[in-house]
């Protein structure tokens, strides 16, 4: 059965990252009309661009956005745009994290269409956490340590206080650490498969940091169960795995199912601030969203080197 109704307009903002990509095929299997909006152009997979259609702003440029966005509504909006940055604000140019990820939510919000909007579904970050204990639940107070992680924590109130005050359909997922086929290949794991497919030296932390992965279609239905459930609007819900596992460990999963690789244990420090332990408890996504993740850690890293191959 179908998630959604034929009918249906979906708008994915960041629908050409990772993530993005991943939700936009879906939502075509689900026979709904499809726009993605992003920052920059869509690539040449063609697969990937046929019945969508393409939009280009930037959220944090109001004006833009609104001439972009005129005359147009939808029924779903998922809120993926954005990218992952720990820069420090007055050293790295934190005002522009900010921006980007609570003044651009502030811009969308304005902008839509809201009178036939079903459905509002915010990203988020483990890293509103901070140095919270683990397991981390929704119920904990946020500690962010860095502009992204604060103008998160701001976005997820936000999104919560228009659910409380004007009933507003939005719900936040709070994501641990989501991998898989596609994913920038400047991030942790990809690095890590194509540091140990060549068989070269790389450089990693000692790898004592517990976290919490998450595989890319597990992530993606729990978007899709949240959008359509009435009962997890005005929440926060953190989506992962439940399950703890050391950066050693993943490193080392990988090199066994590869057969190579070469870490540089400790070539790394660690973040300023970093916690130490970061890992989910799902109890929530399971009562509300009845959802659990279907993808083991071994599997989704098969599925994962197998498309870096």
């Amino acid at each position: 059965m179908s998630a959604f109704q034929s009918s249906d307009r979906i708008l994915v903002l960041g629908g050409t990252g990772f993530i993005g990509r991943h939700l936009v095929k879906r939502c075509l299997k689900e026979a709904a009309s499809v726009t993605c909006l992003g920052l920059t152009g869509i690539s040449n997979e063609k697969k990937f661009i046929q019945n969508v259609e393409i939009l280009q702003a930037d959220v944090a440029d109001k004006k833009q956005l609104q001439s972009t966005l005129r005359d147009k509504t939808y029924d779903y909006v998922f809120n993926l745009g954005g990218y992952i940055d720990h820069i420090q604000y007055f050293k790295g140019g934190g005002r522009r994290v900010i921006e980007n990820h609570f003044v651009g939510l502030l811009n969308i919000i304005d902008c839509i269409d809201i009178k036939n909007l079903k459905g509002f579904v915010q990203i988020g970050s483990s890293d509103e956490y901070g140095n919270a204990p683990s397991p981390q639940n929704e119920t904990m107070r946020e500690k962010p340590i860095s502009p992204y992680s604060l103008a998160k924590v701001a976005a997820s109130h936000f999104i919560q206080m228009l659910y409380r005050t004007e009933g507003f359909p939005g719900v936040v997922l709070r994501f641990f650490l989501v991998y898989g086929p596609g994913q920038d290949d400047k991030r942790f794991l990809p690095q890590i498969v194509k540091g140990c497919l060549s068989n070269t030296e790389f450089k990693t932390s000692e790898g004592k940091q517990l976290r919490d992965f998450c595989y890319i279609d597990d992530a993606v239905n729990a978007i899709i169960k949240a959008a359509i459930t009435q009962e997890a609007m005005g929440q926060v819900i953190n989506i992962a795995s439940g399950t703890p596992v050391t950066i050693r460990e993943v490193i080392e999963k990988v090199m066994t199912l590869i057969g190579g690789g070469k870490p540089l244990w400790g070539a790394h420090q660690y973040r300023k601030g970093e916690n130490m332990e970061l890992f989910a408890d799902i109890t929530l996504a399971r009562h509300l969203l009845n959802w659990v993740p279907q993808t083991s850690l071994g599997n989704g890293l098969v599925k994962t080197i197998e498309y870096y191959k």
